[in-house]
């Protein structure tokens, strides 16, 4: 036999999860559209651009899919290599922006 202490505790523990189950449904519903489909394929990330003085600049650069929307040069965030120093990314690599 079940006493009214242990019944109270039953019920506290089931609609304690029921809550948690709910916030989670909640907040999984709130990152898709009706359809389900991902709204946006835009990211954004830093990159250093080197000239050939080996002077290098960070730039933040905005993506949509394969397409560059904007490279914008980051306030005090550079620096001037000697004219010794050798860039260790391929040519791909510097080159490459989006996709």
């Amino acid at each position: 036999m079940v006493s009214n202490l242990d019944m109270k505790k039953i019920i506290i523990i089931i609609s304690v999860l029921l809550i948690l189950f709910g916030t989670i449904l909640f907040l999984l519903s709130r990152h898709q559209n009706i359809s389900g489909a991902v709204v946006s394929d835009r990211y954004t990330f830093t990159k250093a651009i080197c000239n050939e003085t080996n002077f290098c600049q960070d730039y933040e650069i905005t993506c949509e899919g394969n397409n560059t929307i904007s490279i914008t040069p980051m306030t005090g965030a550079f620096i001037q290599h000697s004219e010794s120093w050798k860039d260790k990314r391929t040519q791909e690599e510097k080159n490459k922006l989006c996709g």
